[in-house]
């Protein structure tokens, strides 16, 4: 659960955090702009006022020049000022300094607008700030000059930037407002997708716990069809896949044991009634010792097989590759079994190759290979059935077919014949690891070994392994 929540919160301040910035960004912005639109629309309205006085300039001030001074013709100007509720006018000397101010008051102002004005090409200048009473300002100022172009005062306008600032924070409150929202909503979304992962998740987590601790039966309800699905489909056939394969490997053990268990119970018993007997019954203990020595070797074997096993599991199935007759090796495990299949009254033909091409490979292995799909052969053959083994020359290929007419493998046992601890038919005897360590042994000779069978009819194996190349060749190692 604490991961879980860690996941959400991780997940929370990631998403919340790009959204924040953005926000933060995009509101920054949109702010400037804003601002920007309010001062620049305050700025055209001045300069309005500015065009306005300076087209009507020239002629009132020059048809008055002769009879007015500078201060008289600034008072006239201020009195006939007609906006004095909205704007202030006032004009300057050629200092810069207040004459008069169409408040009455000659209030002190920053007179870089007026500075500004004398040395632009437009004779005007600009300022934004603060007044000596703390209030937010525009100002505008447009230079005065006489016909000889030396400054003679300045006309400035003066306009409150109070209420556009309100206006400005207004807006700013609303999008500080629908930002919030923004966020809320966000949270809201977020917490719904995110807890649509997260619980499925923890599900899946829980369900993993069981199986891991060994409930292979339990299967994870599948609720959607997207990613969370698909894991949770995955998780389902790992567990079956688990379970397949825990049963295999009960089975593998109990058939083991079973396979050790024959050939120890019957040198014990044999034992027991040699000791019995004594050693004056001399075709008894022979008989034994026989028996004895069968057991022996058969128990031999499986420890083998096991050992292969092992060797395969671990990558360290030893193989050493030299160029052979796989003919020769064939028909000495074909020998190997022609006195058992006579006795279980099973015909065993074998059908002499001609002019087989030398194989590259590892000659034990490769009988253990033959020795191994002939005694399952037998194993599986019924009395009066028969086995045929014959072989054939492919070009770059040497193919060993082995069939039988026992008793087949099923289409449902058929795809995982040559799984490790698979077997088909759990009535006869074998350890289930044969056709897995045969397959692994064919496989790293670069070759193949296909089994087609049909149950009640019987049984192909099919070994196809590829021919040494012309010319010698240096052993080689796998």
């Amino acid at each position: 659960m604490a991961r879980s929540s860690s996941i959400m919160r991780r997940w929370m301040l990631n998403s919340i955090s790009v959204v924040f910035v953005l926000l933060f960004i995009f509101g920054a912005a949109l702010m400037l702009s804003i601002r920007s639109y309010y001062y620049k629309s305050v700025e055209y309205s001045l300069s309005s006022r500015i065009e306005a006085f300076e087209s009507v300039f020239s002629q009132m001030f020059k048809s008055d020049a002769r009879a007015l001074s500078f201060d008289s013709f600034a008072r006239r100007l201020v009195e006939s000022f007609e906006d004095k509720e909205k704007l202030e006018m006032q004009v300057l000397n050629p200092k810069g300094e207040i004459v008069v101010s169409s408040t009455g008051f000659e209030s002190e102002m920053n007179s870089s607008d007026y500075q500004s004005a004398l040395a632009s090409k437009n004779g005007r200048g600009v300022w934004t700030g603060r007044n000596k009473a703390g209030e937010r300002v525009m100002s505008m100022t447009l230079a005065l000059r006489g016909s000889d172009r030396a400054a003679i005062g300045g006309i400035r306008y003066v306009t409150s930037l109070t209420l556009v600032d309100r206006q400005i924070w207004m807006f700013f409150g609303i999008m500080v407002l629908i930002s919030i929202a923004i966020i809320f909503f966000m949270l809201v979304i977020n917490l719904y997708f995110v807890s649509t992962i997260v619980e499925p998740v923890t599900e899946i987590n829980s369900a993993a716990r069981r199986i891991a601790l060994g409930d292979y039966d339990f299967r994870i309800n599948k609720k959607t069809d997207d990613e969370i699905g698909e894991l949770c489909d995955t998780i389902n056939f790992m567990a079956e896949e688990i379970s397949a394969g825990e049963k295999m490997k009960n089975d593998f053990i109990s058939s083991v044991s079973h396979e050790l268990r024959t050939p120890l119970t019957a040198i014990k018993g044999w034992t027991e009634t040699m000791l019995q007997a004594g050693w004056s019954d001399v075709e008894l203990n022979e008989k034994g010792l026989e028996v004895i020595s069968g057991e022996v070797e058969r128990l031999s074997g499986i420890v083998e097989d096991l050992l292969d096993f092992s060797r395969m599991q671990g990558g360290h199935l030893a193989l050493k590759f030299t160029r052979m007759d796989i003919s020769a090796e064939l028909g000495e495990a074909v020998v190997l079994f022609k006195n058992r299949a006579a006795r279980e009254n099973i015909e065993l033909i074998y059908i002499e190759p001609e002019n087989l091409p030398p194989v590259l490979g590892d000659s034990d292995r490769l009988k253990q290979v033959f020795v191994n799909v002939l005694d399952n052969a037998i194993k599986y053959s019924n009395p009066g059935g028969k086995i045929r083994v014959e072989t054939a020359n492919m070009g770059e290929h040497v193919q060993i077919v082995i069939s039988d007419t026992g008793v087949g493998i099923s289409k449902e046992d058929l795809p995982n014949i040559k799984k490790k601890f698979y077997k088909a038919n759990r009535s006869r005897p074998g350890s289930g690891i044969g056709l897995a360590l045969a397959d692994e042994i064919i496989r790293r000779h670069k070759g193949r070994l296909e089994i087609d069978s049909e149950e009640n009819v019987g049984t192909t194996v099919t070994i196809t392994l590829p021919a040494a190349p012309n010319g010698n060749q240096n052993p080689q190692k796998g």
